[in-house]
Order: structure tokens, then sequence, then C-alpha cells
């Protein structure tokens, strides 16, 4: 997982006063969350591109990452106290069978997701999947299909008023999907 910030050395100090170790590699910074490899680099160009029709079937941006965790309040520690993401959501469900941490990082949202009935454990957290947003998800699913992926057809998404759809091959292992029709919460 990447992070962009505007300062690396200072992101570095703080990740320092708050007993994350990281080293520097390059122009990055590199460390790991109890599993999952993330670095953080220089903001590049956050300047929104604007869609015409014919680019309504594009991606536009990366909705949510999702890493899956034993260990929630481990989870909670790190991406919101050392980290500094912003805690937007914490939900159990007992019909997904799910505890569900969503945190902000400027545009995107890091899901953190725990199986309620595996209970709580010590192993490492592992990066499970991607949501790309689309401006259109019926054109984006045609569009897909069309150049030889194998998607399942657009249904209603968890969030009010979205859609979504799963891209089953071509995504090197990684669960993916495609969801529109959303606005920024």
């Amino acid at each position: 997982m990447t992070f962009a910030t505007g300062d690396v050395d200072k992101a570095a100090t703080l990740l320092e006063r708050r007993a994350v170790a990281a080293t520097m590699d390059g122009d990055a910074l590199a460390l790991t969350g109890h599993g999952v490899a993330i670095t953080l680099t220089t903001r590049g160009s956050d300047a929104p591109s604007p869609f015409t029709d014919e680019e309504a079937a594009c991606v536009s941006a990366l909705d949510h990452i999702v890493v899956r965790t034993p260990n929630p309040e481990r989870a909670i520690g790190f991406y919101a106290g050392r980290l500094g993401l912003d805690l937007r959501l914490d939900r159990s469900n007992p019909q997904w069978g799910a505890r569900l941490l969503f945190f902000r990082c400027g545009d995107l949202v890091v899901e953190i997701a725990h199986d309620l009935k595996k209970g709580v454990s010590d192993a490492p957290d592992q990066l499970w999947g991607l949501s790309w947003r689309v401006p259109d998800v019926a054109k984006a699913c045609a569009r897909l299909k069309a150049a030889g992926l194998d998607v399942t057809d657009p249904r209603d998404g968890r969030r009010p008023g979205s859609q979504v759809f799963s891209v089953k091959n071509r995504t090197e292992g990684v669960p993916t999907l495609v969801i529109g029709g959303i606005g920024h919460w």
C-alpha cells in the first residue's frame, strides 16, 4: 500500500515519535503494518480529471483498499493512532460475519475487515482487495466484457445508491470490485 505525503522527512520524524519502525528507500519511506508492506512517498498531482461520455467507462480513482485483520483493536491502534488515518466507521455486522473499520485518507478509504467467527489473534494482516471507482458502472462493465474479462453483472452495492460488479480474472489473484453511483462521505 502506498500513501502520498507532502514531506517524507516530516512523515519519518512523526512515525519515529509514534514508535513506527521505518526506513528510507530512495525518496520513499518503507514500513510494515503488521504484515502489510506500506510505502510513503512524495505527493503527486491530485488534480481531478474531467470525464467525457466515452471516458465514463474508465476508472476514475481507487475507491478503497481492503485489509483483512485477525486483530481489529491492533488495526485501530496502528492505522488511526500511529499512521494518523481518520477512523470514520467501526461497525460489526453479524449478518455479514464481519467487523468493518473504515479509515479515510484523502479521497481513499482503507477498509479493515475482521472475520467475527475466527476470533482475535496475533497473526499478520493481509492486503486483500481493491475497489475501483467509475463514473458509469454499466459502461465500465460492458467495456471490460468486450475486452474479454470475466465480470459479474452489476448489482446494488452496500452503500446506498451504489452499483458494483466483480472482476473475476486477470486481477493477479486480488479480489477486485468496480463501484459507481456514489458520492463522497
